[in-house]
């Protein structure tokens, strides 16, 4: 059963790019890229480094025989999955009409157990404009041992792929990086294309401007905040600390701030840069709270990243403590995992620590002490997304009040925006570059590249002027250390304090602390006057 937008939403006709609308008429047009790739990530992969940016040009209209191709959507759900999927299959059957497009179930599973489906209208008709992942689904599963290697050059040469699209972010592109590479050593012919997908927004470069999902999660969360901020404005009596997501940058939190307006937004990166303690950044709230009591103003709206903890010196030296601690190689790791009394848990790992991380622990309110012990990922490692960080600031700033001054009103509520922002129905923006997406995909694949990422550029023009094309995937990446390792990896981009979007921030962040200057901007606009409807994110329009 569909809504009445839903069944609305399937009819909408995504926009083309002048230079996507006859994909048959494209051609790859190399451009020298001035950034080239590290010593080490070129040893490490000798078949795809050095290759050049390519641009998607209109040239005269060309035969192409019909390609096969897979596509598997991977990682977390964004907005637009869908389109990317009917881009490409358009784009496939514009190149030729016995063109094949075969979706991979669940991810890099179905790559792994061959599990997969054949890509039709019929199928598609359902989906087309719609938000999740659900026509296929996602995994966070890696392909990354050179048995799984070999088990997908096993999947691609049976299906005959001449093409393997990956839709996903960093981790997934890295995926990708590998495959295309693997593929090539291997003499496979099947070619990797991998597509920008993150709402956190932290997969860009200086040739792609922005991952799709952000513009639409950005909104949905932004609704919900402008709907807390007319509580604030009715009872005057609450302050909602909001957690977003954005588990390494702070994106997420910065534009939801250039959109509505809040009292006071933590920018991670910028903490980092400062080298702002815990206690420094529970001091700047309530330096806030106090100056907006003298005012008769004892409510208020704070926006809090999920990731910002792990930015904070002291708290990123505990992590990586208790990182060690708790490792699944750590003799201490059973004794206190099996530990079933929540205080001895905390006395045991508190003995532990040195003199530079012991006092942190002991200083953060005891549900969160417990919450670093439990719950870690299969490496032992801290699931920073699942601290209650938000909870952890409104206790601290609580008590650190009562001792400034037991008469400050302070009455805190925690809300955190997170899931409902993945599977939105896509705004226009992302549902129409999505679509270009996947047609740039198809077309890459034709051209014969392997090793790349899509991108469409230019996106705060109309869309018939937008620019696309292909980056290679190992000029994103850079060498981090995980798991104690050191790995090529396609890097995280956080917040440029440089940058227009922080700057506005910056300049209007003291008047919002003070004013009540909430904007409510209310749920996406699908229909309307184009201000209205077409909106890009504020992190490449200003």
């Amino acid at each position: 059963m569909f809504s009445l937008l839903q069944q609305a939403r399937l009819q909408f006709k995504p926009q083309i790019p002048t230079v996507l609308q006859a994909v048959d008429e494209t051609v790859l047009v190399p451009q020298p890229i001035h950034h080239h790739s590290s010593d080490q990530i070129t040893e490490r992969f000798p078949k795809t480094s050095g290759q050049q940016l390519l641009e998607i040009h209109l040239g005269s209209k060309s035969v192409s025989n019909a390609l096969r191709v897979g596509v598997l959507l991977s990682g977390g759900q964004a907005p637009g999955g869908h389109n990317v999927i009917s881009g490409l299959f358009d784009a496939l059957k514009a190149f030729h009409p016995d063109s094949v497009l075969i979706g991979f179930y669940d991810g890099p599973s179905g790559v792994l157990t061959n599990k997969r489906v054949e890509i039709t209208d019929k199928l598609l008709e359902s989906y087309r404009n719609q938000g999740g992942f659900d026509i296929i689904g996602s995994s966070r599963t890696k392909i990354e041992t050179e048995e799984q290697f070999l088990i997908a050059e096993k999947t691609v040469k049976e299906n005959k792929l001449d093409g393997l699209v990956i839709v996903g972010g960093d981790d997934s592109n890295t995926n990708a990086a590998f495959l295309a590479e693997f593929f090539l050593s291997r003499g496979c012919p099947t070619r990797v294309i991998g597509v920008p997908k993150t709402i956190d927004g932290d997969l860009q470069s200086d040739l792609i401007e922005i991952s799709f999902g952000f513009d639409t999660a950005c909104k949905v969360y932004s609704e919900t905040i402008g709907n807390l901020m007319r509580d604030c404005l009715s009872a005057k009596k609450y302050y909602y600390f909001i957690k977003l997501m954005g588990r390494s940058a702070s994106h997420i939190t910065l534009e939801c701030a250039l959109q509505t307006h809040p009292n006071l937004a933590l920018i991670s990166e910028e903490i980092a840069k400062e080298g702002k303690t815990l206690e420094g950044v529970v001091d700047s709230i309530c330096d806030m709270v106090c100056t907006r009591s003298a005012k008769g103003k004892n409510y208020g709206v704070i926006l809090v990243p999920e990731g910002v903890i792990e930015f904070i010196p002291e708290v990123r030296v505990l992590i990586e403590e208790l990182n060690n601690i708790m490792s699944l190689k750590s003799s201490h790791h059973d004794a206190i995992d099996k530990e079933e009394n929540k205080d001895t848990k905390i006395v045991m790992a508190a003995k532990l620590l040195s003199t530079a991380a012991q006092p942190c622990f002991l200083s953060l309110p005891k549900d969160i002490q417990a919450q670093l012990l439990i719950g870690r990922d299969p490496h032992g490692n801290v699931q920073v997304s699942k601290i209650e960080t938000e909870r952890m600031l409104m206790s601290m700033v609580k008590s650190k009040l009562k001792k400034r001054d037991e008469r400050i009103k302070f009455d805190p509520i925690s809300h955190f925006c997170g899931y409902e922002g993945r599977s939105a129905l896509p705004s226009n923006f992302d549902s129409q570059y999505c679509y270009a997406l996947g047609r740039v995909a198809a077309i890459l694949i034709k051209g014969g590249a392997t090793g790349y990422i899509c991108y469409v550029n230019n996106l705060t023009k109309r869309v018939e002027k937008w620019e696309a094309g292909g980056v290679p995937l190992t000029q994103l990446m850079v060498l981090e250390k995980r798991h104690g390792e050191t790995k090529p990896v396609v890097k995280k981009t956080l917040v440029d304090l440089e940058g227009n979007a922080f700057s506005q921030f910056h300049t209007q962040r003291a008047q919002w602390a003070v004013e009540d200057d909430y904007i409510a901007p209310g749920p996406i606009q699908f229909y309307g006057p184009p201000e209205l409807t077409d909106g890009v994110p504020n992190l490449i329009q200003v």
